[in-house]
């Protein structure tokens, strides 16, 4: 088998699996799981925010007795 002929191959391999094999979420579930990776983001954000203004904090005051 050639070089081209092994790529068909492992693309018509590749599409059967996709279309026959693969068990794609319904829209419901893609939504509910866009909603929940939205939410995590938001809290993980603020998490970062509020860890970032207590060390800058920190740093504030440490710089603030050297100086």
């Amino acid at each position: 088998m050639n070089w081209f002929a092994r790529r068909g191959h492992a693309v018509r391999e590749s599409y059967n699996e996709l279309v026959h094999k693969v068990t794609w979420p319904s829209r419901a579930e893609l939504t509910n799981s866009a909603i929940v990776v939205m939410i995590a983001s938001v809290i993980l954000a603020i998490f970062i925010f509020i860890v970032d203004y207590i060390f800058e904090w920190v740093m504030s005051g440490i710089y603030g007795q050297l100086v």
